[in-house]
C-alpha cells in the first residue's frame, strides 16, 4: 500500500487541535444523476445495509438505484434551496459558528466539516485539518444517539483514511450525546420556544430515524438512547406520560423495523381525536429530507387525511445559540488535556461551564 505524502512539516508551527464534524450527507443537486451516485454510495455501505453482498447487490444495482434516483430526485427539489441542499447548508452553519464560539473562549480549535456520504468527505477534512498543522483530532459524528450504521460508519471511514496515512494524529471520538445535559436544555429551549410562538398543541409527537429492528437484537443501543433522550426531554418539559409519543421514521424495506412507525401513530392520535399536534425530531443536528418533506409535508398530510387539523413541525436545533453554546461545552469536555488548543479542566473552567448552563436553562 501506498501512503499519502504529508505535508510540508514545519518546525516553528504549534501543535494544534482540530474537530471533524461528521452528518450523514447529501447529493450534490436535486437530480437523478446525483442521487444515483449519493445512494450508490450510502446503500453500499455494508453498516447500512447487514445483508449479504451476494443478495444485496442485484437488488441495489438491479431495482433500487434504476428506479428509486429519479423519485427521490423531486422530493429533494422540493426542499432545496438557493443555498443548496438544506443539511449541508445549516451543517456549514453549524460549524461555522462552532468555531467561533470556541475562538470566543480562547480555544484555538480549527474546526471542519464532513459528511460520511458525499462531499465534502471524511477524507477530505481530515486532509484539511492535517494540512492546518492538527496533531490531534477530535471526530465530533453529529448523531446524538449511537448507531452502528451512523456513528460506527463515520468512524469507518476515519479509520479508511488513517490506513492511508504515513503520520497519524492523535484521535478522540464522541461516540454519542444523547443524555448531555445542554443537549437537552437546548431541545427543550426550542420546545418552549415553539409554544411560546404558536401555542402549545395537545400532544409532542418525538419521532427519531428509523433502523431495522434486528439492530436492538444485535445489540445495538439506538432504540434504548432514544428513549432515554425522549424521557429527559419529557422531564424538561414537565410532561405527563399521555402527553407525548415516541416514534420511529423513515422506514425502507420490507424487513421490520423499529417501533412503533411515526405515521401510524400521528393518525391514530388523529382519529383519537386529536386536532393538533406538534412533532419534534431530536436525533436529526441539522433540518434535512427527512424532517423538511417527510415530516413537515407527507406526515402532515397524513394527520389531516386522518381527520387531525394542524399538525407543527419544530425544528432541529441546526445552528440555535442555546446548542452551539452546548456543543463548544461538549467538545472542551472531550478534548481536555489536550496542549495547542484546550486548557486542562479546573475547578474554574468547570464552574464556568456550569454557571453557562444555568443560566441558559434559566433563559429557556
Amino acid at each position: 500500500m501506498a501512503f499519502a505524502a504529508e505535508p510540508t512539516f514545519q518546525h516553528a508551527r504549534a501543535a494544534r487541535t482540530g474537530v471533524l464534524l461528521i452528518n450523514l450527507g447529501t447529493p450534490d443537486a436535486p437530480t437523478a444523476g446525483a442521487v444515483r451516485r449519493y445512494l450508490a454510495e450510502f446503500l453500499s455501505d455494508p453498516r447500512v445495509v447487514e445483508i449479504p453482498r451476494l443478495l444485496w447487490w442485484p437488488i441495489l444495482h438491479g431495482v433500487i438505484l434504476r428506479t428509486r434516483p429519479a423519485r427521490s430526485a423531486r422530493l429533494y427539489a422540493s426542499v432545496w434551496s438557493d443555498a443548496g441542499s438544506p443539511l449541508l447548508a445549516l451543517s456549514r452553519r453549524i460549524a461555522t459558528r462552532l468555531q467561533a464560539e470556541l475562538g470566543q473562549r480562547g480555544q484555538a480549535l480549527s474546526v471542519r466539516l464532513a459528511m460520511r456520504y458525499g462531499q465534502p468527505s471524511v477524507a477530505a477534512g481530515l486532509d484539511e485539518l492535517k494540512a492546518d498543522g492538527a496533531t490531534r483530532i477530535l471526530l465530533l459524528p453529529l448523531y446524538p444517539q449511537y448507531a452502528a450504521a451512523t456513528t460506527a460508519s463515520a468512524l469507518d471511514a476515519v479509520a479508511a483514511w488513517a490506513a492511508r496515512c504515513r503520520w497519524l494524529p492523535e484521535f478522540r471520538a464522541v461516540n454519542h450525546y444523547h443524555d448531555d445535559p445542554g443537549y437537552i436544555a437546548a431541545l427543550a429551549a426550542s420546545v418552549r420556544a415553539h409554544w411560546q410562538r404558536q401555542g402549545r398543541a395537545e400532544v409532542l409527537v418525538m419521532s427519531f430515524h428509523g433502523l431495522p429492528a434486528r439492530s436492538l437484537d444485535l445489540g445495538d443501543p439506538y432504540h434504548c438512547e432514544c428513549h432515554k433522550t425522549a424521557r429527559l426531554l419529557a422531564d424538561s418539559l414537565g410532561l405527563a406520560e399521555a402527553a407525548y409519543r415516541v416514534s420511529f421514521q423513515s422506514r425502507f424495506g420490507r424487513a421490520r423495523w423499529l417501533q412503533p412507525y411515526t405515521e401510524p401513530v400521528v393518525q391514530g392520535l388523529a382519529r383519537a381525536g386529536h386536532s393538533r399536534i406538534d412533532v419534534v425530531c431530536p436525533g436529526f443536528a441539522a433540518d434535512c429530507l427527512e424532517t423538511l418533506q417527510e415530516i413537515s409535508q407527507e406526515l402532515r398530510d397524513a394527520f389531516v387525511t386522518a381527520g387531525g387539523r394542524e399538525l407543527r413541525y419544530i425544528p432541529c436545533l441546526n445552528d440555535d445559540d442555546r446548542w452551539i453554546s452546548a456543543l463548544a461545552d461538549l467538545v472542551l469536555r472531550h478534548a481536555q488535556g489536550w496542549d495547542g488548543g484546550t486548557a486542562p479542566a479546573t475547578a474554574v473552567t468547570l464552574a464556568a461551564t456550569a454557571q453557562r448552563a444555568k443560566s441558559l436553562g434559566a433563559t429557556a
